[in-house]
C-alpha cells in the first residue's frame, strides 16, 4: 500500500475546517471514510478525487460563501 492514509486532524488542516465538522461529514457520509478502530480515516487519493467532484461556488451555495 503506497497510499497515504489521513486522520481526521489533518484532514481538517487541509480543508481549512474544525475537526468536529470533518467528523460528522464521515459520520454523516458527506465524504468518503472509512474506520480504523473506531476512527475516521480517509485516503489520499480518495480526498483528492472528492475535492475534484465537489460542486465550485457561485448561486445557491449552501452556507452562503461565493
Amino acid at each position: 500500500m503506497t497510499d497515504e492514509v489521513l486522520t481526521n486532524k489533518e484532514i481538517a488542516v487541509l480543508l481549512e475546517l474544525a475537526s468536529k465538522t470533518v467528523y460528522s461529514m464521515a459520520q454523516w457520509g458527506e465524504r468518503p471514510a472509512f474506520k480504523v478502530r473506531g476512527q475516521w480515516r480517509i485516503r489520499r487519493s480518495e480526498l483528492e478525487k472528492w475535492i475534484d467532484e465537489q460542486p465550485r461556488g457561485g448561486v445557491g451555495e449552501r452556507d452562503g460563501e461565493q
